[in-house]
């Protein structure tokens, strides 16, 4: 399966919904990055963006909503938070 920016999108969108954990996250980037098939034409942004996933759990790097709301923006995308009652 070819991994697109959209590919991407939605891993990091599952993470920030959690529906996906940092953990989960992590070992799809870095399974990606190994075994994935990144879309020619923006494979240098989509394996920068994923190399940046894949170093999510280390204390150095870490994923704030900043850090999300930038790879997003380097794939074409932008977050919008959405506040409801519980």
């Amino acid at each position: 399966m070819t991994i697109t920016k959209q590919t991407v999108a939605n891993q990091i969108a599952a993470y920030l919904h959690h529906e996906i954990s940092l953990a989960q996250l992590v070992d799809w980037s870095e399974s990606a990055l190994l075994d994935g098939e990144l879309a020619e034409r923006d494979a240098k942004t989509l394996s920068s963006v994923i190399a940046r996933l894949g170093v999510a759990d280390v204390r150095a790097f870490g994923l704030a909503w900043e850090d999300c709301e930038e790879l997003l923006q380097k794939l074409g995308f932008a977050p919008r938070v959405e506040v409801v009652a519980a």
